[in-house]
């Protein structure tokens, strides 16, 4: 009985000193000094490295001594850049083209029909093809040369081309017709025997050097030296009342039914050359 409690007291010292090195918060057994210490330590994860020690280093800081007219001078340098908006070009809405109008399209009003064309969806009207009635190319009396073909095709054509380039509807080419009337008209201030090419030139009322009566009918006037049906189209045009009165540039309707009248005369009396020519032209019905 002695025997047994020798030994139970034994067993509990041994238990009492070795206990607190097995489990629990004691340091181990086996754990050197600064494993006991791993308390105070960074505790690290698997496969971590250990944390660098923080190096502190002191930057030097230069300070620039700027003088008043330095601080103002690049404040205002920052100004002008601040001006300019290089970084959102890009993003700015294209500004709309500023459309230059010449004074003859303001005058013939080709800007504004073009614009309410547009407008609505449209295009200005293209060229026509076709063939142009021909003249008869007679010869007055007194010698002076008529009207030909082609001086009717070079009209017509060139005054189509002024209307379609002015955004005007243009005429069948088959309604450009040689007027025998105003021919005749022509033919009378031709043979005036004046060697003034204006001594009877005009409208009706016109006298001639002669006192011979006006015959004929009249129309839009225009004449010289080296002039062509091409080139009088384009004077009418030129001439505010002639382009009003010949091409109609506020008329809107439909120009199916529209004749132009053409006529044109070659040289005079007493001694006016070929080149020198004399025309008529007017807008009618056919």
């Amino acid at each position: 009985m002695k025997r047994s409690a020798f030994l139970i007291a034994v067993f509990t010292a041994v238990l009492t000193l070795v206990l607190p090195f097995v489990g629990g918060s004691g340091p181990s057994l086996f754990g050197t000094v600064s494993a006991a210490n791993a308390g105070q330590q960074t505790l690290l994860p698997i496969f971590a490295s250990a944390p660098q020690a923080v190096t502190t280093t002191s930057a030097s800081v230069e300070v620039a001594n700027l003088s008043e007219a330095a601080i103002a001078a690049q404040a205002k340098t920052r100004a002008a850049q601040l001006t300019k908006d290089s970084e959102h070009l890009a993003q700015k809405p294209v500004p709309k083209p500023v459309v230059k109008v010449s004074a003859a399209d303001r005058a013939s009003g080709t800007a504004a029909r073009r614009a309410a064309v547009e407008a609505s969806g449209g295009s200005c009207p293209s060229a026509v093809s076709g063939t142009v009635p021909g003249a008869p190319g007679r010869t007055s009396a007194g010698g002076v040369a008529g009207t030909t073909s082609a001086d009717l095709a070079s009209f017509a054509l060139t005054y189509n081309a002024i209307r379609v380039a002015n955004c005007l509807k243009p005429i069948a080419l088959s309604h450009f017709r040689y007027d025998s009337c105003m021919e005749t008209r022509l033919f009378w201030m031709a043979e005036d025997p004046s060697t003034d090419p204006n001594s009877a030139w005009g409208h009706i009322g016109s006298t001639r050097s002669d006192g011979v009566p006006s015959v004929g009918c009249d129309g839009n006037l225009a004449g010289g030296y080296g002039n062509t049906g091409a080139t009088v189209a384009t004077k009418w045009w030129n001439s505010l009342p002639h382009r009003a009165s010949l091409y109609r540039p506020t008329y809107t309707g439909s120009v199916s039914g529209v004749c132009i009248y053409f006529a044109m005369t070659h040289g005079g009396i007493p001694n006016e050359p070929y080149s020198f020519t004399r025309a008529a032209s007017r807008w009618g019905g056919c």
